[in-house]
């Protein structure tokens, strides 16, 4: 069925298409390397996959062509008729919302089913995204991996290990009760228009979540930590109730700096915290 789509430049042209650099837009046009992120996940045939900022449809196409079954949420009206057009090209497998990712209920617009997120995350919204699918007491939640494009250098500080100078809030919410991995680099010449920096592809699978602790009390403790890192804990911490002592307690030395205190760590100062 691939055979009988127009190249994405064609489409992109006769749409009259270009990327938008309000909404972070950068569109990849190789489809053997669209092919290989949609490959991440595994096999993709019959399953549900969530598509944020889709724009003329690149990854899509791959996607639609590995069998899955799409929810794609754009909020750039100009490429509607583009996607709508994939969406007959593979009849039943394609639905286009419109609107703004970070303000729609994702679990709901999925039907309480578990999907797979694939996303070319558009620049100025991937960070908020990924926090909030990391975030919550509910899980394992309803989504069963992520795949997701950013900035290389957001995607290092995700899969940072304690001790540098990448590892922070990002890496604990990434690790703590999921399994984060580099899939691939992209290079920024891939992208049109190309970016000023490089790229990388993430890989996240939910893990079980450590007994007895609190999301909301870790992101709490984390977004203090970090928000002042180049302080001691016992000074960023002092916001939070409780903290300075649970450290004591735990014979954690409370003139470390955030990025010194590994992942486990911080998940014993939250089952302390309660």
């Amino acid at each position: 069925m691939s055979t009988t789509l127009p190249p994405l430049r064609e489409v992109i042209a006769r749409h009259g298409l270009s990327a938008s650099k309000a909404l972070g837009q950068n569109f990849l046009f190789d489809e053997q390397l669209l092919d290989r992120i949609a490959a991440i996940p595994g096999d993709l045939s019959g399953r549900q996959v969530l598509e944020v900022g889709p724009g003329p449809g690149g990854l899509t196409r791959a996607l639609l062509r590995a069998g899955a079954r799409v929810t794609a949420i754009e909020m750039d009206r100009r490429c509607l008729p583009a996607l709508a057009e994939l969406g007959e090209a593979f009849p039943g497998q394609l639905r286009v919302v419109e609107g703004d990712a970070l303000k729609l209920d994702h679990a709901e617009l999925m039907g309480g089913e578990p999907f797979a997120v694939l996303s070319n995350l558009p620049y100025n919204v991937g960070t908020a995204l990924f926090v909030r699918w990391l975030g919550g007491q509910n899980w394992p939640p309803l989504w069963t991996s992520l795949t997701l494009m950013f900035q290389q250098e957001v995607a290092q500080r995700i899969v940072a290990q304690p001790g540098g100078s990448t590892y922070g809030r990002l890496a604990v919410l990434a690790q703590w009760r999921a399994e984060a991995k580099l899939a691939m680099k992209v290079h920024r010449s891939a992208f049109t228009p190309p970016p000023k920096v490089m790229s990388a592809v993430v890989h996240v699978t939910p893990c079980a979540i450590p007994e007895g602790v609190s999301a909301r009390t870790l992101e709490r403790l984390t977004e203090a930590a970090f928000g002042q890192r180049r302080k001691m804990l016992r000074q960023s911490l002092k916001g939070v109730p409780g903290a300075v002592e649970v450290l004591e307690k735990l014979g954690i030395d409370p003139q470390r700096r955030a990025e010194t205190v590994s992942i486990r760590e911080f998940t014993q100062i939250s089952r302390e915290l309660g």
